[in-house]
């Protein structure tokens, strides 16, 4: 954790909505004039769209079917947490981008699968935000977590995130059902291990909890809406948090425990507006008085 160039963290797994919560932060960042350098988890992964699947078919001949993106093995772990370390001591490092798709591939001059090369952190920047799956990664070798002044999780409930994924990687990305069940079947030890771990860990979690019968996720047609969800947001410590404040303005919202708060899903974004926006002014004036 660093008071001269601090971090903020989203994690959660590939369909839970981090990219959503990314947009929020934006926000914030470009109201409050902050400039934020952002890390995004893919460029992390270990090896490109090809190597992948490839270790992966190597990995199912000798018998092993959960080789994934969330393990620590596909992932350059020991690297984000020097990237976090180094950035916290002198906002400094090197980081890259993962292309997806052919937009960024146009962009960038890199063909979709692969990665862009190392690039040093340009200088100037306020924070670094992080966006992905290792945000708040811990083992007995490698603790990301502790460097990161914000840690956020995002976890819907598991019906929903699955549902979320069934319905962008077969829209989105042309991926049959069968291929996104795979997926999800060949993830759920490393999700169970080495995802769900992290939010234990996290200041604030976000779990939408859908209102409408998710019991079978793999028929659904369309993904509960967000009027359709109810929020829960937990706070680790809920000190200095102004619940009662919160609760005003988050209509039809009510505290279930000391430290959790239940709002409409339809207002989560203007919950993390109201909470977030205060926790990185404070960061930003905790910045100034290191200088």
């Amino acid at each position: 954790m660093s008071r001269k160039h601090p971090i903020i963290a989203v994690t959660g797994s590939s369909g839970a909505g981090t990219s959503t919560v990314m947009q929020s932060f934006q926000h914030i960042f470009r109201r409050e004039g902050i400039k934020a350098h952002v890390v995004e988890g893919d460029s992390f992964h270990r090896y490109n769209r090809q190597e992948m699947r490839a270790n992966m078919k190597e990995a199912e001949a000798s018998g092993n079917k959960h080789y994934s993106h969330f393990g620590p093995y596909s992932n350059l772990l020991e690297e984000l947490e020097a990237l976090f370390k180094g950035y916290g001591e002198s906002g400094a490092g090197r980081s890259r981008k993962y292309i997806h798709d052919a937009g960024e591939a146009a962009e960038h001059g890199v063909e979709p699968g692969n990665f862009t090369e190392w690039k040093d952190i340009e200088p100037g920047s306020d924070l670094m935000f992080y966006e992905g799956l290792h945000g708040a990664y811990t083992d007995d070798k490698i603790n990301v977590a502790r460097h990161v002044d914000l840690l956020v999780g995002v976890v819907p409930v598991i019906n929903l995130e699955w549902m979320q994924k069934l319905h962008r990687d077969k829209k989105m990305r042309g991926y049959s059902q069968e291929a996104v069940v795979d997926t999800i079947l060949r993830r759920m030890p490393d999700y169970v291990n080495h995802i769900v771990p992290q939010f234990g860990v996290t200041h604030v979690n976000f779990q939408r909890v859908p209102t409408v019968d998710t019991s079978n996720p793999f028929i659904a047609r369309d993904i509960p809406s967000a009027d359709e969800s109810m929020v829960i947001i937990r706070f680790a410590n809920p000190k200095g948090i102004d619940l009662p404040y919160l609760l005003s303005v988050l209509h039809d919202s009510w505290l279930t425990r000391p430290n959790t708060i239940i709002c409409p899903g339809g207002k989560m974004g203007l919950a993390m507006q109201l909470i977030f926006t205060p926790m990185i002014l404070r960061l930003m004036d905790l910045k100034k008085r290191s200088h």
